[in-house]
């Protein structure tokens, strides 16, 4: 389902009555939190913000045994669509978990009984 099929299904639920505008825009949000993290390194990140609050580039980079270059890319990727916050602290920028909803419905995710 491309994106202009999920609006008009989304559109089309809305005017029936089945899910109100309120919901809607939820499930637009959490549908847009799942794209931008829908990357193994993304989730990697996430799931280091979540055990440590704030983490350089240098941080992240050691733990995930990553590259710099693509590391850095992720991140600011994440920072541009809201998920990420950055701060500067003395020579380095630290990285932090802005949408903590985000580590919630990857907590549902990871819960889920779903057969693999």
């Amino acid at each position: 389902m491309n994106i202009f099929s999920y609006l008009y299904l989304m559109e089309s639920l809305s005017t029936t009555g089945i899910i109100n505008e309120k919901e809607a825009e939820k499930l637009e949000r959490i549908a847009f939190i799942l794209k931008t993290v829908a990357h193994p390194m993304r989730l990697g990140i996430i799931h280091l913000l979540e055990q440590f609050p704030k983490l350089s580039v240098s941080d992240i980079c050691e733990k995930l045994g990553s590259e710099q270059s693509l590391t850095s890319h992720h991140l600011q990727n994440m920072r541009l669509k809201g998920i990420l916050s950055v701060k500067r602290e003395g020579r380095s920028m630290m990285y932090s978990l802005k949408e903590r909803d985000v580590s919630l419905i990857i907590e549902c995710l990871e819960n889920c009984q779903c057969n693999m």
